[in-house]
């Protein structure tokens, strides 16, 4: 548990000072080359979900991302795994950084617009954030960690489980 408080306040740390210097640097709409095309930093206010999709439902985002917070911190006590708790905390610093900017940034509190600003457009064609990264950090490991079977104890299924394994052979 402490593993993921400690991972889940750095990227909430680290989301949120980097969101505050580029509000307080850059006007909205700007963009820095900080390697060619390869990677920018360009300011925006995104209303929205990925892509600014549902922009007009931002207040559903606000209440899905407490109901997220509130979920993993009443999960938390049963994470054993290393593994589980970085995912957990790479989700809910990532949830937290911007449930923070729906609540408390314009145009009122519970549909504030999440601050964007990192693009790589030679990857992909969107404006995301510190935040947005450990969200989507936190589900690939979650995938890796399901697809290899392994528990929130740290245990990989039991491949000796008699209800799984294969018949034995009855000689002759």
């Amino acid at each position: 548990m402490i593993l993921l408080a400690v991972v889940a306040a750095g990227i909430y740390a680290l989301d949120q000072i980097s969101k505050y210097l580029v509000v307080s640097r850059l006007a909205e709409g700007d963009i820095v080359r900080v390697l060619g095309d390869v990677l920018q930093m360009h300011f925006v206010r995104n209303p929205g979900a990925a892509f600014s999709m549902a922009a007009g439902m931002t207040w559903i985002f606000s209440i899905i991302a407490v109901a997220v917070v509130v979920l993993i911190v009443w999960f938390a006590g049963r994470i054993r795994s290393l593994a589980w708790s970085v995912v957990f905390g790479l989700l809910l610093g990532g949830v937290l950084g911007n449930l923070t900017d729906r609540l408390l940034r314009e145009p009122s509190f519970g549909l504030g617009h999440v601050i964007d600003f990192i693009s790589t457009p030679w990857l992909i064609p969107a404006i995301y954030n510190v935040a947005d990264m450990a969200i989507v950090s936190s589900m690939v490991i979650f995938m890796y960690l399901t697809i290899r079977g392994i528990g929130l104890d740290g245990q990989r299924a039991d491949a000796s489980d008699p209800s799984e394994s294969t018949p034995t052979q009855i000689a002759p």
